[in-house]
């Protein structure tokens, strides 16, 4: 496992860049106010990676927050996404070059593909490829993409790919995926940890929050970062931004570590990647 110790530390990607292993989502917080104030509050407190993609309509907003924090910009980890609808080639530079202009930034800390979409995604991967080569983007990976569609894409690129963002939690650990990744130097990070909201009527975690003084929350995060997997909980409201982040003063032991692995169902409460359309 790697050192795990505060809000800001950081895991290495296989470039050599430094990406903070929590940060704040903002997946399905409006654009303007709502998604500013978040990321407002999350800066303030200590965040410095924020995960925003295309398809959700809120990079301006994000672009806005960022550009009146006091944080300075080269400290703050940023991640969009190429949507589906945009792949390609020449399009996912089109796409890129607009994501660009609607966050009203100069580069991209990171840039995935949303989805692995037939047919499409190396393509669109040799844009990335492109992108990183002009230095428009400090690191490049993807989302949603199985051990089949990895190496589809290893087969035939100059770059592995530096992150790869999955569904993570405990119904869904996907443990052999997590180890090629590993192998491969490509780093794991978690979206949908809580399994939409699923993990706070279980007992088991109920028992685990009781045992560790925490919230069921900091029990699912401190469980990911300890799995060398970055997590980007999502949230709108201040209190639950500072809670979800307050998971640096406790450590899980190997055998909840465990138990929580043990839960694995193989259970999606998003699409699959081998069979989904957007």
């Amino acid at each position: 496992m790697e050192k795990i110790t505060d809000l800001q530390g950081t895991f290495e990607l296989n470039n050599g860049v430094k990406m903070p292993y929590f940060g704040l989502g903002v997946y399905l917080s409006k654009d303007g106010d709502e998604v500013i104030r978040a990321i407002d509050q999350a800066l303030q407190h200590g965040y410095r990676h924020i995960d925003t993609a295309a398809i959700y309509k809120n990079e301006r907003g994000v672009g806005k927050a960022i550009k009146h924090s006091s944080v300075n910009r080269e400290d703050i980890f940023v991640v969009s996404k190429v949507w589906n609808s945009d792949q390609g080639f020449e399009s996912t530079l089109k796409a890129f070059d607009k994501s660009l202009e609607r966050l009203d930034l100069d580069y991209l800390d990171l840039y995935l593909i949303h989805w692995p979409k037939e047919g499409l995604y190396k393509d669109t991967w040799k844009a990335l490829e492109k992108l990183y080569k002009e230095k428009r983007v400090k690191a490049i990976g993807v989302s949603n993409f199985l051990q089949h569609h990895l190496e589809d894409v290893m087969n035939d690129s100059e770059v592995v790919p530096m992150v790869n963002q999955m569904e993570f939690h405990p119904y869904l650990v996907q443990q052999d995926l997590l180890n090629f990744c590993q192998e491969k130097g490509i780093q794991y990070e978690a979206w949908s940890p809580m399994m939409q909201g699923h993990i706070f009527g279980m007992d088991e975690f109920k028992k685990l929050a009781e045992k560790y003084g925490k919230t069921i929350a900091q029990i699912v995060l401190r469980w990911d970062l300890q799995k060398g997997v970055v997590t980007i909980p999502k949230s709108v409201k201040k209190e639950r931004i500072i809670s979800n982040s307050e998971i640096f003063d406790f450590e899980l032991e190997e055998g909840d570590i465990q138990l929580l692995d043990a839960m694995d169902r193989g259970k999606r409460f998003g699409p699959d990647p081998d069979n989904f359309d957007f």
